[in-house]
């Protein structure tokens, strides 16, 4: 049982973040999101952002709120943008783009090996006991 309610506080924590991050894409964090966005994307950068915030509200919503039976296939769609997004990061740590705190090169490269990190919380916190 415990396992259980680490993995539900984890799953919701996860969406959580999303829902928040999302938000962030639409309103006060926009510009240091284009940063991330490279520039072999056909979309304008400021539509990517967008749309990328509406995915990741919807996401982070189905994580918290999908019935249990649904868990496993929302968690591997948030695998699935988390690795869909890692070549934003890869672009913004080669083109030394600037966004959020990620101002070196150290801290762009280090990023990089958060996103299986993510991968790892969306399967694990979705999976079936």
């Amino acid at each position: 049982m415990k396992n259980e309610q680490l993995k539900n506080s984890g799953r919701i924590l996860l969406g959580g973040s999303l829902i928040l991050a999302g938000i962030s894409h639409l309103t006060f964090a926009r510009r240091e999101f284009r940063a991330q966005v490279p520039n072999w994307v056909p979309l304008k950068k400021d539509d990517t952002v967008v749309y990328s915030g509406y995915a990741e509200i919807a996401l982070g919503s189905a994580l918290i709120v999908a019935p249990k039976r649904h868990r496993k296939t929302v968690g591997r769609v948030a695998a699935a943008f988390f690795a869909a997004v890692f070549p934003g990061n890869v672009a913004q740590y080669r083109n030394r783009r600037d966004g959020f705190v990620l101002d070196t090169d150290g801290k762009r490269l280090a990023r990089l090996f958060f996103q299986p990190l993510l991968i790892a919380w969306a399967l694990g916190t979705t999976s079936k006991s």
